[in-house]
């Protein structure tokens, strides 16, 4: 190579990189550092330090001096790469869409792995995590929110943003169909890429907006008292790669000199938890959160190791992460008498728990402002087909709404019914006439949407004439399909198959929410008619809205919290849809939540917040406090968590 190229090709660089990396593999120490030091030396002279060639020269370093046990000179390496790993991504973020950054996240997922690993063992890279996680967490989300919001308010790029979302929604038509029905796919791809790029390097203020943050400004947002920890979740790597999946806390204290890290425990021993084991879902919930032979067995792996670093803490701000996405903190029974505690205590009691999807939202909170007190609820709706009433409520909404339909025409099936049908949820016609009534003598402007007129064109009409209501209530079913096997995606419904929407590669399509009508397309796989919605509200297409004005959304609905689990972007569904649209607070549910206990839940949130004049975590926290004194069983309740 030396020879035919010169030693400055990066084609020689890369040569001695892999040879250095075959010496490393057998233990030759020396020569390996030797041929790493020279390959980075080439690099930085020829390409400089800002390019992906440099960063893995470091990478090989780090792993070579870990192996070593040269720690300090590992960390060092560590260091220098994240440095320039995440200055690249910055920069990336200003002229790229979500899917080029996405698929240059992917490239260094091994690496937060061995970073996490490496911090476990040794201290001196714990703060450089806490960094990291800041950073990484939630990237893309945070980038895609930004870009709305900035987008939105300028009036320059308004109608660059419109555009954008007129070839989302034509995607989204597409990305529901057979595959061999599919038109124009790659031509749209490319057409909203090219925007969205377009778009990022217009937003002015988006380079602020995603600046970086470090733990010391999360740390000086902290008062006494209060706590933030960041849980992570990685490969194990010891300097090889394992097949163990380990979690741990970055738990941050004010006036502490660093964060402190945390191990909690192997991912298989929660995911033993979380499997229902031929239990009824009621029995398993009940089971998995309340005491047992005097323990809690999510208690001893989640919380008992954080005891003593909170032990002065009231208030903890915590970021989930993998399965933890698919708990509710809150209600995990506490042993009793652990310090002083009555029996039957949970973690809700001892601590005030707020969730964010990153602690950087304490240093960067939300900019959502709801202007107007308006609020719009749907329930008590109606699932099967009455073409004539479904007629009536869209022509009452005016004819201009036939003209930008975004609606998805796929057959649909939940994880429950299997391809059966929807039933009415009587509990729900209860439920938002009580919030009505709240709601009015609060002020609130109320407009409530039951039967037939809880149309997917009603809320598709949401944002679009005006700010969207600071309150937005669904009471209805929701769905989730997990991620399918490979097996099962060319299947079509057409071919007595499973329905496109369940094994399409895009999460944000396998979840959803059902509103009037929606029986029709969900047995027969395609809306009533061609100009119309199918009734069937996916994430992605609620992503694609403007919720921008709205404070609060209570997704009073069956599994509204779950979705496929992507690393550090947390939870892919209703969650992300919601975050995207711009809404501030999100209520969701991870289980299927019994219909009446469910309302009288909603019904107490909403007197406490309104009348009472509770701040919104308190009040979510104080309704189901009360819920739990009346009933026993968690099922009954404790399905419900709040999201920042």
């Amino acid at each position: 190579m030396e020879e035919a190229l010169g030693k400055e090709h990066p084609f020689y660089t890369w040569s001695l990189m892999y040879l250095g990396k075959l010496y490393s593999e057998t233990g030759k120490y020396a020569q390996a550092e030797d041929l790493f030091l020279a390959s980075k030396n080439i690099l930085e002279k020829s390409l400089g330090k800002n390019n992906l060639f440099y960063e893995e020269c470091l990478d090989q370093l780090a792993l070579m001096y870990w192996a070593s046990n040269r720690f300090d000179k590992a960390a060092e390496n560590i260091r220098e790469g994240l440095n320039i790993e995440k200055g690249m991504l910055a920069d990336l973020s200003n002229y790229s869409s979500e899917k080029g950054l996405a698929a240059f996240i992917s490239n260094f997922k091994g690496r937060r792995d061995r970073d996490l690993s490496f911090a476990q063992i040794h201290p001196s890279l714990i703060a450089t995590c806490y960094d990291n996680t800041l950073f990484h967490k939630g990237f893309l989300l945070n980038a895609v929110s930004q870009i709305n919001k900035i987008a939105q308010s300028n009036l320059a790029t308004t109608e660059q943003y419109n555009q954008l979302k007129s070839y989302h929604r034509r995607l989204a038509t597409e990305y529901a169909k057979p595959i061999a029905e599919r038109k124009n796919v790659e031509e749209l791809e490319e057409k909203a890429n090219t925007l969205e790029k377009d778009l990022t390097r217009s937003v002015a203020g988006f380079g602020e907006a995603m600046r970086q943050v470090t733990w010391q400004e999360v740390q000086q947002k902290l008062m006494p008292g209060e706590a933030a920890v960041e849980f992570v979740h990685y490969k194990f790597v010891d300097p090889k790669p394992t097949d163990s999946t380990m979690y741990a806390a970055l738990v941050l204290l004010p006036g502490a000199k660093e964060p402190a890290f945390i191990p909690l425990f192997e991912e298989k021993q929660l995911d033993g938890l979380l499997q229902p084991k031929g239990k009824s879902k009621p029995d398993f919930v009940d089971g998995l959160y309340t005491i047992g032979d005097a323990k809690n067995l999510l208690y001893d792996l989640l919380w008992q190791p954080l005891e003593q670093a909170l032990s002065e803490a009231q208030t903890v701000y915590f970021s989930p992460s993998g399965l933890l996405h698919r708990l509710n903190l809150g209600v995990i029974a506490m042993p009793p008498m652990l310090r002083g505690e009555e029996p039957g205590e949970t973690l809700a009691d001892r601590y005030r728990l707020i969730e964010l999807g990153s602690t950087r939202q304490l240093v960067v909170p939300s900019s959502t402002k709801s202007t107007g007190n308006d609020a719009m609820l749907y329930g008590g709706l109606l699932y099967e087909m009455d073409s004539m009433a479904i007629a009536s409520a869209i022509s009452s909404l005016g004819n201009e709404l036939l003209a930008t339909r975004r609606g998805l025409d796929f057959a649909n099936a939940d994880s429950t019914l299997r391809g059966g049908k929807w039933n009415y949820l009587r509990w729900t016609d209860v439920e938002v006439s009580s919030t009505e009534e709240i709601f009015a003598e609060a002020d609130l402007r109320p407009t409530v949407r039951k039967g037939y007129e809880g149309t997917e064109e009603s809320f598709k009409a949401i944002g679009t004439n005006g700010p969207s209501p600071r309150v937005l209530h669904l009471a209805t079913h929701g769905f989730f399909f997990p991620d399918p096997k490979t097996t099962d995606r060319g299947r079509q419904t057409a071919d007595g198959g499973e329905p496109v929407f369940k094994i399409s590669d895009h999460p944000m399509i396998r979840s959803g929410l059902v509103l009037a009508g929606g029986n029709y397309a969900w047995q027969t796989g395609k809306p009533y008619r061609p100009d119309r919605e199918d009734g069937i509200l996916t994430a992605y297409e609620i992503s694609q809205m403007n919720l921008s004005n709205t404070e609060l959304v209570v997704l009073s609905a069956c599994e509204t919290g779950l979705g496929d689990i992507q690393g550090n972007e947390g939870v892919y569904g209703l969650q992300r849809a919601f975050k995207i649209a711009g809404a501030k607070y999100l209520i969701m549910s991870l289980w299927q939540v019994p219909d009446f206990q469910t309302q009288e839940l909603m019904t107490n949130f909403y007197s406490l917040w309104l009348e009472d004049e509770m701040p919104i975590p308190d009040a979510f926290r104080a309704a189901q406090k009360a819920m739990r004194n009346k009933y026993k069983s968690p099922f009954l309740w404790a399905g419900f968590v709040l999201v920042e």
